[in-house]
């Protein structure tokens, strides 16, 4: 069976607990660690994961994920740069379209509709990429402007530098299957009152069609973008059934959907494996994000995964 690669989403707290966080990862066979991107309400994800790069050698290293609407194409292009280069070609760029008004609100600016958030991701996404690749950028707007701007110094060790697309909008689904080289789906639904959560979309038609629609984009690509799930709880226990039908009460969906969805791994180790294996089978879903409070019962399913390669 071929094993998934697992990353692995983390904060730091502070320096000690960070430091030996990348350690650990990077021991257990991790392919990556990520920092989420929410400016004044996280720690900036390029500085932490700068601090990471200095106690790994392996360990890949990005946002996940940058937020196109508030982050200018040269800046963020830099940002990404210089980890590359303190961590001598480990770094990963990664765009979603944003979703969080306050980010907006507090950088100066205010949501737009989605055909605006479309219009400014696809700019700032493909600006970002020609930056790293060493070409000039000029925008002329609505969305985003740029004159000529060029990322002279730091160059990426790492040419092309791996680009992954985080979000579920339709348009933009079809536009990474063109594109990028990790089409990150989430589960993520709509945006809650409260600015940064969401409902969830744990629906196997749900994600039928998004996998379509990364298909149809990839139509006369080479490879296909790999396709990456974000899995926002892992239990492992011995009555699945039971904690399936914990969540569905929670979450308003069936404990069916619930064991069948690649977002939450519950079970023994070997239904979890057994799990993936159909994730793989069905959709395509070779990569997965857990995050770090789940980290003690991941390591024991990637430790399984290794085991029984």
């Amino acid at each position: 069976m071929e094993i998934p690669r697992v990353s692995v989403q983390a904060q730091p707290q502070d320096a000690a607990s960070w430091t030996e966080l990348a350690r650990r990862v990077e021991a257990a066979g991790y392919e990556a660690l990520l920092a989420a991107d929410h400016p004044g309400a996280v720690a900036s994800p390029f500085v932490a994961l700068a601090a990471a790069a200095s106690v790994t050698t392996r360990l890949e290293l990005g946002s996940y994920v940058s937020h196109a609407g508030i982050r200018e194409p040269l800046l963020l292009a830099s940002d990404v740069a210089t980890l590359d280069v303190v961590s001598a070609g480990r770094a990963r760029l990664a765009l979603g379209a944003g979703h969080t008004p306050a980010e907006w609100a507090m950088t100066g600016g205010r949501r737009p509709d989605v055909a605006g958030r479309v219009r400014r991701f696809t700019a700032v996404a493909e600006a970002c990429r020609d930056l790293l690749a060493g070409a000039t950028v000029t925008l002329t707007g609505p969305d985003v402007h740029a004159h000529q701007a060029t990322l002279t110094a730091p160059r990426p060790v790492r040419q092309p530098v791996p680009f992954t697309f985080g979000g579920g909008n339709s348009t933009l689904l079809r536009w990474a299957g063109r594109h990028a080289d990790v089409v990150g789906l989430s589960g993520l639904g709509r945006t809650l009152p409260d600015g940064y959560n969401h409902d969830v979309r744990w629906r196997r038609a749900e994600i039928d069609r998004q996998v379509e629609l990364v298909g149809q984009g990839a139509v006369g690509r080479s490879s296909a973008p790999a396709l990456e799930a974000l899995v926002q709880v892992v239990e492992v226990t011995d009555d699945a059934g039971a904690a399936a039908q914990r969540l569905a009460g929670e979450l308003g969906t069936t404990a069916e959907e619930i064991l069948a969805v690649p977002y939450v791994w519950l079970g023994t180790v070997e239904e979890i494996a057994a799990a993936l294996e159909g994730h793989r089978r069905r959709w395509g879903i070779t990569r997965y994000v857990v995050r770090a409070p789940h980290l003690d019962a991941a390591d024991r399913v990637l430790a399984h995964l290794t085991a029984t390669a």
